[in-house]
């Protein structure tokens, strides 16, 4: 499998959003940067928060998109033209209804599954071979609360569950980014926090 060389965390822009569901692939990010010892900063080219980082010696772009989530294509697209990124070359970190909190998965490829910043991603790209990472949220158990619920703010247990899930998916991230995905994947999708 191809390295990674650039992970994208989902969500919508601004403090309004900044702690909702929506948002947690952007929160991987936010803490990958951190770790890293720097912070996403403003890039107009990308249409978002951009950093490039090292994690276990790979060199990594991080971004963010500052567009809201159903347009999260376009920085996409721009950072994959800028730095010649192929999409299976990416990951992108999104929240993910279907799976509940205190998990994640890999996922290398499929479709959208309703969800607008794949959705838009996909177009953008042209492909829907990327590889995705999904941040289990969990379901509202009505769909026509789908949109109220994805930007609503989590429970405090509900958002230390998720907060698990990250921690397990940062520990795993070496591996995926080193193309190592059966490893990566055994580890994550065996934890259950």
């Amino acid at each position: 499998m191809p390295q990674i060389k650039a992970i994208i965390g989902l969500g919508n822009p601004g403090d309004g959003y900044a702690a909702t569901r929506h948002n947690a692939g952007a929160w991987l990010v936010e803490i990958l940067a951190r770790q890293a010892g720097t912070e996403l900063r403003p890039e107009k080219k990308f249409l978002g928060l951009y950093a490039k980082v090292l994690l276990d010696g790979q060199e990594l772009h991080l971004l963010e998109p500052t567009t809201f989530m159903n347009r999260s294509g376009a920085a996409v697209a721009a950072l994959c033209q800028f730095y010649k990124i192929a999409p299976d070359e990416l990951l992108v970190a999104h929240d993910e209804l279907d799976i509940p909190p205190g998990t994640a998965r890999y996922k290398q490829g499929g479709g959208h599954g309703g969800h607008n910043g794949l959705r838009d991603i996909i177009s953008a790209l042209g492909e829907k071979g990327f590889n995705r990472l999904r941040i289990g949220i969990g379901h509202p158990g009505d769909s026509r609360q789908v949109t109220n619920y994805v930007l609503g703010r989590p429970g405090k247990a509900e958002f230390e569950a998720i907060g698990g899930a990250l921690n397990e998916c940062l520990a795993t991230l070496p591996l995926a980014v080193s193309g190592d995905w059966a490893k990566a994947m055994s580890r994550l999708h065996s934890f259950s926090g």
